[in-house]
């Protein structure tokens, strides 16, 4: 649907949910002066107004008239507030229902009529008691459970942002040479440096992975936002990433500047050559559908890296595994780098046999669910079967990092960002 056309019939069914939400505000301030309605009535109004004038300017005005950081902060505003209206519509939804179990049951003959059609909530304070019904009950509780995503979204932003996490795994590799047992591999992923708004924190993030000494580290994609200049100020930073066997790196969807307009096809590709240069000048190995041969005395094992390939019909098949795999036929371990989990299903389990540890990234963990010891979840999972940690097929893995950034959203919530640590060991 044209832009033209969607963002009025958005904002209107937003200003159907203003208004549906409302109620809970006129029934929670009806025993309120007159003035104080007023006040209330119109700070509500005044501000749905400016939520659905700052839809407008999101989307119509010039991007960079706005800055990025603007646009970011714009957009987080509106989507909690709308977030947080869902939590009084759930009220307002269980008052509406009762109201009809009621109706049902006067037309039924089951419960009797009150004066005001409202059941009493008796609420007793020392010797006194007031009588609140059951609507004014349940707008209250709608109004409170609101703050829940406002504070929520709040500390994500302040605090989860940049709350890194060392995630430690050991995988089991039956073919495995003796001089790499134990070898230990970091991985990061969808850095989004454009999203960045606190350089400090994001360097202590590439300390805290120096501090862990890896062999080897690998990048699985989304360096930017969309353009490469979105690195300008974070190359220094990211630049001191270093290991003895290398650090390697791919591209994931964004990094080809598809959700951009550019003036032309050169533009584009200009960009794209940018960015590759980018990963290169930081010391990065960037594999474009290639590989690379790992050598620890005369041992060798591989590592592939190839360009995005997801098995999801809207993000590109840029990549060949064909062209990274082909020579690596008489190495005893391959470690692929490929920037969407759902290459793994769609490709590398059923026609690679032979790669044996697939490092992803790309799904963020949505940057919201609950990721405790024990139990994951998080709305993502319904898209990717495969959207964080590691999975198995039979002797092939598969390592999912939940991101080292993140993008539309400038912080994190129950999913915090992450630096793995594999250990690789012989059966």
């Amino acid at each position: 649907m044209n832009k033209l056309v969607l963002i009025p019939v958005l904002a209107l069914i937003l200003l159907l949910i203003d208004w549906y939400a409302f109620q809970a505000v006129k029934t929670a301030t009806q025993n309120l002066s007159s003035n104080a309605r007023t006040i209330w009535h119109n700070l509500y109004w005044g501000l749905a107004v400016v939520m659905i004038v700052g839809l407008f300017i999101y989307h119509f005005v010039d991007p960079y008239l706005l800055g990025r950081k603007l646009r970011t902060m714009l957009m987080v505003v509106i989507f909690t507030h709308y977030f947080a209206k869902f939590f009084i519509l759930f009220f307002l939804i269980i008052d509406e229902i009762w109201r009809i179990i009621q109706w049902i049951g006067q037309k039924l003959g089951i419960t009797g009529n009150s004066p005001t059609g409202e059941s009493p909530a008796v609420v007793t304070e020392g010797s006194t008691s007031a009588n609140i019904t059951r609507s004014q009950f349940l707008a209250k509780a709608g109004l409170i459970a609101a703050t829940v995503p406002i504070v929520g979204v709040s500390y994500g932003i302040i605090s989860g942002a940049h709350d890194y996490r060392v995630r430690r795994r050991r995988i089991v590799l039956p073919n495995l040479p003796k001089e790499f047992d134990g070898m230990r591999l970091a991985q990061i992923s969808d850095v989004h440096s454009g999203s960045f708004w606190n350089r400090t924190a994001v360097q202590g993030g590439v300390e805290m992975l120096m501090k862990e000494k890896p062999d080897m580290i690998f990048f699985t994609g989304d360096l930017v936002n969309n353009v490469a200049s979105e690195m300008k100020d974070y190359v220094s930073i990211f630049g001191k990433l270093d290991a003895p066997h290398g650090v390697y790196s791919t591209l994931g969807n964004h990094d080809y500047g598809d959700y951009v307009s550019w003036s032309s096809p050169e533009a584009k590709a200009k960009n794209l050559q940018t960015l590759i240069e980018t990963h290169r000048a930081m010391g990065w190995d960037i594999l474009m559908d290639e590989h690379r041969v790992i050598k620890e005395g005369k041992a060798e094992i591989g590592v592939l890296g190839i360009q995005n390939w997801s098995a999801k019909g809207r993000f590109p098949k840029y990549g060949s595994l064909a062209a990274a795999h082909r020579g690596t036929e008489n190495l005893p371990v391959k470690l692929l780098l490929s920037h969407d989990p759902s290459h793994w299903m769609g490709e590398v389990v059923p026609q690679y046999k032979d790669v044996d540890v697939t490092f992803s990234g790309h799904t963020h963990g949505m940057q919201f669910g609950v990721d405790i010891k024990g139990f994951r979840w998080s709305p993502v999972k319904y898209v990717y079967p495969e959207w964080a940690d590691l999975y198995q097929s039979g002797e092939q893995y598969l390592y999912v990092n939940r991101g080292f950034g993140y993008l539309g959203f400038p912080g994190r919530v129950g999913i915090p960002p992450e630096i793995t640590i594999v250990e690789l060991v012989r059966a």
